[in-house]
């Protein structure tokens, strides 16, 4: 790992590339994006939920979003927890926009 350090801002902007393919809206302006965890030695670790708790890109959102950030520079491995909990609403679109 080398390079600048690792922000929160370069994760959310590496997310937003990755659309949710049942509304073809970015997850992170979906509000999906509930967390992230950055460790020194590059160890991202996302909280994320998807519109449904039984949708069924659930599997290729959290790949997706493993994919991107271990094709960043600074991130040596990354983790998504899906989490259900506070459920998903349109309404999170804006309150957990960054």
């Amino acid at each position: 790992m080398c390079g600048p350090s690792l922000t929160r801002d370069a994760v959310l902007d590496a997310l937003r590339e990755i659309e949710d393919p049942e509304v073809a809206t970015s997850i992170v302006d979906l509000g999906l994006i509930y967390d992230i965890s950055i460790s020194e030695d590059g160890f991202v670790i996302v909280e994320m939920t998807t519109t449904t708790r039984f949708c069924p890109a659930s599997g290729f959102l959290t790949e997706a979003v493993k994919i991107r950030l271990e094709a960043l520079e600074q991130v040596s491995k990354a983790q998504v927890r899906l989490v259900y909990d506070p459920p998903w609403s349109p309404d999170m679109a804006q309150l957990f926009s960054f």
